[in-house]
């Protein structure tokens, strides 16, 4: 997919077309997921501190992240990619390799050309969002094809012309060189895919070391016979916090590590897994991090035992000058739970207080601790207004939020389908206004008789 979250945004905000675009953290330490490919003209890009972005392009959108709906639109694009081959190996979200002849759907360049072309119209026409496609007879040079393909085209590799294609490109555009790599091998003289042929197997393997080195001139080579595997098992789940203000307070640190454990096992659960491994992730302020673990007598997926591990963890790692980064994880992950007395009397408990409309904290209030009932109230009303997310209003309908603070909040009223819509300014608690579901990008049929609402915006 091209500037997936970016686009997918862009899909669903007709006065965000055609404009800079930059989805991440919008925190003092956030960083960017995806910036639009308006937004890369300044030289945003992923991975950037979103305080060098908002530098670079002051005048973009800068939106949080809507992980549902981007998931959603992400398994409607898996199920296409299905429907081709039964060998799909899912990279993220929007990323994937297809073996087309396993499939039967190719056979020779001209059949993988017509299936790829298919597949294009096929995206488009379910998600509403453009899709490049790279088509090779490896999963390397497929990566480097798709690449080229960007945005919103195809790229074939015949066979026989791999070399020539590869031979002045950049070293860093294998697999497995990284900055520190590239750096490596250009103080050594070397740049480009070419010059790592011309030095020979040996000089990578000294210059790389053994393992990274034959790999590396392998690639060079145009040798790749990695084969696409449908499923990719998981190692772990983990999930991890980055604080805008380092946290020095011991009781606030052991709240958020409960935090953390619940949404990992809410993960964890969602999987249908469970684990053996407790893994707590502690970066202090000076940016040094600690990793601590336990490892269970067996799996478990009760959110009771991992937050008692994590916080048995947490009783060995000093946090004097306070933490930045928080994360809990599970590892040695199995299909089944070892069913004990304890993950029953939890999960009655639960059921318990959902029954009586009791919230626990663990979904939604992103567990805020011991905070007086007034006080949290008016944060969470000021908080749930996140940039870019979907809102409805009983008058005026669904739109999203543009921006919220000094208790108010501004909302644009618009649907993926309608003329760039109307900006209007409320209260955080007016009772009018509540958080929304996405609207699909692609505009339901309207059923015969049926009354429609809004133009339609290409």
């Amino acid at each position: 997919m091209d500037a997936f979250f970016a686009q997918a945004e862009q899909a669903s905000k007709p006065s965000l077309r055609g404009k800079a675009v930059v989805v991440g953290g919008l925190g003092p330490r956030g960083v960017v997921a995806t910036a639009s490919y308006e937004a890369r003209v300044f030289g945003v890009h992923s991975a950037m501190p979103m305080a060098q972005a908002r530098r670079l392009a002051p005048n973009a959108a800068y939106l949080t992240p809507r992980g549902g709906f981007y998931r959603s639109i992400s398994e409607q694009v898996m199920g296409l990619l299905r429907e081709l081959s039964p060998l799909v190996e899912p990279l993220s979200l929007d990323e994937a390799f297809v073996d087309l002849e396993a499939g039967g759907a190719a056979w020779d360049s001209a059949s993988a050309r017509l299936a790829g072309e298919r597949l294009r119209a096929d995206i488009r026409g379910v998600t509403g969002l453009t899709g490049s496609v790279g088509l090779a007879a490896s999963k390397m040079l497929a990566k480097i094809a798709s690449e080229q393909a960007k945005p919103n085209g195809l790229v074939l590799i015949e066979p026989g012309t791999e070399r020539a294609l590869l031979a002045p490109m950049s070293v860093r555009t294998l697999p497995g060189i990284g900055p520190a790599t590239g750096d490596h091998l250009r103080r050594a003289g070397i740049t480009t895919v070419e010059e790592i042929v011309e030095a020979g197997e040996d000089e990578l393997v000294r210059l790389l070391g053994k393992a990274h080195g034959h790999g590396v001139y392998a690639m060079a080579l145009a040798r790749d016979d990695r084969p696409v595997v449908a499923e990719r098992e998981a190692k772990s789940v983990s999930v991890e916090d980055t604080y805008d203000v380092d946290i020095h307070d011991r009781l606030r640190i052991g709240m958020e590590v409960q935090r953390l454990a619940d949404r990992c096992v809410r993960r964890l659960r969602g999987a249908g897994l469970s684990g053996r491994t407790i893994v707590l992730k502690v970066r202090r302020y000076d940016f040094s991090t600690l990793t601590r673990s336990e490892t269970l007598r067996g799996p478990t997926d009760d959110v009771a035992v991992v937050r008692e591990a994590a916080a048995r963890l947490l009783e060995g790692v000093d946090t004097t000058g306070g933490v930045r980064l928080l994360g809990v994880g599970v590892s040695g992950l199995a299909d089944y739970t070892q069913e004990d007395l304890f993950a029953l009397v939890a999960q009655a408990e639960a059921e318990a207080l959902e029954g009586a409309g009791v919230d626990d904290g663990a979904e939604g209030s992103e567990g805020e601790g011991d905070v007086p009932p007034g006080v949290r109230d008016a944060e969470v009303a000021e908080r749930r207004w996140h940039p870019g997310h979907d809102v409805r209003h009983a008058e005026y309908g669904p739109g999203w939020v543009q921006g919220s603070g000094l208790g108010r909040v501004t909302v644009r009223f618009e649907t993926p389908w309608s003329e760039p819509g109307r900006v209007r300014t409320f209260r955080v608690d007016d009772p009018d206004l509540e958080v929304g579901e996405p609207l699909p990008l692609v505009r339901p049929e309207v059923e015969p008789g049926a009354a429609s609402v809004g133009g339609v915006c290409g």
